[in-house]
Parts: C-alpha cells; sequence; structure tokens
C-alpha cells in the first residue's frame, strides 16, 4: 500500500494508520507534524502553506522509495496546503513494517525526506502584525 497526497482538507492521523495496516505488518509507526503557537521566539497566530504542482508527484516519489525497503508493507503520507490554525496537523505520515525498527526508521527517514525535497512553501503570520514566507525545502 503506498499512498501520498498533497490537499487541501484536514488530515486525520487515525485514517494513515489503518491505511497502511497489513497482516504481514508488526509494527506501525505514525508521526503528525502540527502547527505550533511559536518560532523562534516569536508568537505564530496561523499559517499558510503553497505547494508547487509537482510536489504530489514528488511526494509520491518519496513514499515509493520508503516503501521500497526491506521489510516495510505499507507507507501512507499526506501535506497540508491552504489556511491552518494553531494545532491543524500540517504533515501526517504512517508506516508499516513487519517489525518496529524498520518501522521507526522507516517513517523518520520519510518525514526528513519530505521536510528536505517537497516544495512547499510556508507563510507565518505572528502576533505583532508581522509575516515571513519559509523556503521548506
Amino acid at each position: 500500500m503506498i499512498r501520498a497526497h498533497v490537499l487541501d482538507a484536514p488530515l486525520d492521523v487515525a485514517e494513515h494508520e489503518a491505511a497502511v495496516a497489513a497482516a504481514e505488518a508488526g509494527a506501525v509507526v505514525s508521526f503528525s507534524g502540527v502547527v505550533r503557537n511559536h518560532d523562534h521566539g516569536r508568537g505564530v497566530l496561523r499559517l499558510s502553506y503553497e505547494g508547487h504542482p509537482s510536489s504530489g508527484e514528488l511526494l509520491r516519489t518519496i513514499a515509493e522509495e520508503i516503501a521500497a525497503r526491506p521489510g516495510v508493507r505499507g507507507v501512507v503520507v499526506s501535506h497540508r496546503i491552504g489556511d491552518l490554525a494553531i494545532g491543524d496537523p500540517a504533515l501526517v505520515a504512517a508506516v508499516a513494517a513487519e517489525h518496529r525498527k524498520e518501522a521507526f526508521d522507516a517513517c523518520a527517514d520519510l518525514v526528513d525526506e519530505v521536510k528536505a525535497r517537497l516544495p512547499i512553501w510556508k507563510h507565518q503570520f505572528f502576533d505583532d502584525g508581522t509575516d515571513e514566507w519559509v523556503n521548506c525545502p
């Protein structure tokens, strides 16, 4: 099972975990990256993500790379675009593998690769009235 989506809709960790569940898998590891209320000592009110049109295809490629690892049985990953509030999940990933170490390592590497390579930009709005664009990859 491989799924990868860039979408403007709420993300659900439990849905991602259920999607990767497999009888061959002894472990399911998930990650939820949520919008926090601060960044580098400044208060964050909200943010917005914008993605390059190729971001969905690249996210799928990253998921396929992780899914090709020995012992990995499923990878589901989604990145949200659009307006997000404090506490909203922005990135959700779930990996199923035969063993826990494979699942933990694959999920951590999946998140790291998404953060390093996905062409998504974050627009943060601060409580002092300023804003800032952050180029994610």
